[in-house]
């Protein structure tokens, strides 16, 4: 069986498939949209039959693959850790602008999952000072894999938030954390059937983890220093309200490509004479 007839008789669609089998055959598209005609040995006929009925299942490509790229990096991915996507990527973003090149930042992200965002920003800011906690020894894991990969340093710690950081401040705080109502019907559908439950609902209604972070990043905060958090889509009202509650100044939600408010944050109070950070 040809390339082309393997491809067709996937069942699944052609860019998938593609994607598999250049996997398989460790190839480029290019290549495999090239020799369309060559007929690849049996082994990775079989390898391939193989991924490509996992895919079928709905299992994530990520996962199938092992790999996910993030913020212009490939980062690994297990079963143990949630998928990362783009809209995170704007976390990355505001975070990268209140980090000056160069400058000895103390810098916290908290649920790291995959070690994605403390990852790129360690990547993107080498003076900075990177700490990443998880809850989960296996996410931790992958998390370290992904520093290992891309030549950080990040300390890593097992902990529930703050648990494990005493006594410890930062000049920037930043999470993705769970935050799907337990109810929300999209948690049986898609990728996200695959993902760790533990990473992905925050309660009722999703706020448990937000508010948990908000109440208590205050005593983790320099004077003047930031606590940004991704949410859902229809919770940056409720994110602004708690911020608010809990005397951050400039308070503000920061939409994503699509439009969509995905990211809220808010600043320590100032010291009387410290210097803020910009």
């Amino acid at each position: 069986m040809t390339i082309a007839q393997l491809l067709a008789d996937s069942g699944l669609p052609l860019l998938e498939a593609r994607m598999l089998l250049e996997r398989v055959l460790g190839k480029t598209r290019a290549w495999v949209i090239a020799h369309a005609d060559e007929v690849p040995g049996a082994e990775a006929v079989q390898a391939f039959a193989a991924m490509a009925g996992r895919r079928r299942q709905g299992e994530p490509i990520a996962y199938i693959l092992g790999e996910r790229e993030f913020h212009g990096l490939d980062f690994v991915v297990t079963r143990a850790v949630l998928i990362p996507r783009p809209e995170t990527e704007l976390l990355v973003e505001l975070a990268l602008a209140r980090m000056p090149a160069n400058a000895d930042l103390r810098v916290l992200d908290l649920g790291t999952g995959s070690g994605a965002i403390a990852v790129a920003l360690a990547k993107q800011r080498p003076q900075a000072r990177l700490t990443a906690v998880d809850v989960d020894y296996a996410a931790l894991a992958v998390a370290r894999v992904n520093a290992k990969r891309h030549r950080v340093s990040v300390r890593f710690f097992c902990g529930d938030w703050f648990g494990a950081l005493s006594g410890e401040t930062f000049d920037l705080i930043v999470s993705n954390p769970p935050y799907v109502a337990s109810a929300d019907p999209h948690l049986a559908m898609g990728d996200v059937r695959f993902e760790p439950q533990r990473a992905l609902v925050g309660g009722a209604d999703g706020l448990d983890c937000i508010r948990a972070i908000v109440a208590k990043a205050g005593a983790h905060l320099n004077p003047g220093a930031w606590l940004l958090f991704e949410h859902g889509y229809d919770q940056a009202a409720a994110g602004r309200a708690l911020l608010e509650a809990g005397g951050y100044t400039e308070v503000q939600s920061w939409p994503d490509l699509a439009g969509i408010a995905r990211v809220s944050g808010g600043r320590a109070a100032p010291a009387a004479h410290g210097n803020d950070l910009e």
